[in-house]
């Protein structure tokens, strides 16, 4: 144990010391700060005072929506539940979350976990590859240590900044936030049907909540782009594919929608928000379908890249 955690605490050395890395970090750091400052100056501030009106309205056309055109199965629920959610707000007088607001704000920034996606993508695909293409490899597994705990040092470390990114987009997030918008309707809950009532939830859950659920992506293509390095000695085969994948994937997994087998397909399974949005992509799949498809996806991912790097000769 102690040697795979020196092991890690080198990998995070030398990962660290690149200036590349802290260029990804500050890049998410302006990211974050730019959104803040556009949200506060230039986008219009005003606070919707009548947003009781605008939700009793909204209930009426999701209710002349499904009387028009009736819905079936979890689009139907879907509708029900927003109605609820929309009622209890009104009767308790919680308006909803403000865009130029902290929890808004932060919100917002969960949708630039893409972006640490990117940034994670280019270490997973370097990180092992760089290694064959500088020649340090065979420096690397002289050692009297096994090639098994050498990689998962090298993937630990990728996860390690993975985590890193989504803890600075989550904090520095909560800091620009509460500076520029300050700490009102910091109390407001985040609301949830369940059980045909509706819950009050506490907001920072919800919010990590979500970074969590669109960090699913960036698990999955850290981890090809791991493998795509691993076996090809390639990085800018990895990332070429990785990022081409990550963009692409989901849409031509849209497209083909229709078609039963593309729930197997992993961008089918990748977004988790359908299930809680009420809309699954292919009718039958579930939470329970996409973990199961997911898990087969790695396993299968990490087993082929930890097969071939035990068995590659080096030398070569």
């Amino acid at each position: 144990m102690t040697t795979l955690l020196n092991l890690i605490r080198n990998e995070n050395m030398k990962l660290y010391k690149r200036t590349g890395t802290w260029v990804m970090v500050g890049i998410i750091v302006l990211v974050v700060l730019g959104l803040g400052l556009f949200s506060k100056f230039v986008l219009d501030s005003t606070i919707n005072t009548n947003w009781k009106e605008e939700l009793i309205a909204e209930n009426e056309q999701l209710q002349q929506t499904v009387a028009a055109s009736p819905l079936m199965g979890v689009g139907e629920n879907y509708v029900k539940q927003q109605i609820e959610i929309n009622n209890y707000r009104i009767e308790n007088d919680i308006p909803p979350v403000h865009s130029e607001s902290l929890w808004g704000f932060m919100i917002d920034t969960t949708n630039f976990t893409g972006l640490a996606a990117l940034f994670t993508i280019v270490i997973a695909a370097g990180i092992v590859a760089s290694e064959f293409s500088w020649g340090t490899i065979k420096l690397l597994l002289i050692r009297p240590v096994s090639r098994s705990k050498v990689l998962l040092s090298k993937y630990i470390s990728t996860l390690l900044f993975a985590f890193f990114n989504l803890g600075l987009l989550f904090g520095f997030s909560f800091i620009v936030g509460s500076l520029l918008f300050g700490f009102e309707g910091a109390e407001q809950p985040y609301l949830v049907y369940t059980d045909g009532t509706v819950i009050e939830k506490n907001m920072i859950t919800h919010i990590i909540s979500l970074l969590g659920i669109n960090s699913i992506d960036l698990l999955m293509m850290a981890t090809l782009a791991f493998m795509i390095s691993t076996v090809f000695r390639s990085s800018s085969l990895a990332i070429g594919i990785s990022i081409f994948l990550m963009f692409t994937g989901p849409q031509i997994v849209q497209l083909l929608s229709k078609y039963e087998w593309v729930k197997y397909v992993l961008f089918a399974n990748t977004n988790f928000q359908q299930y809680f949005n009420g809309i699954p992509l292919v009718e039958g799949m579930s939470i329970t379908f996409s973990i199961i498809v997911l898990c087969v996806y790695y396993v299968g991912f990490i087993a082929l890249t930890w097969i071939i790097f035990k068995k590659r000769d080096v030398a070569a």
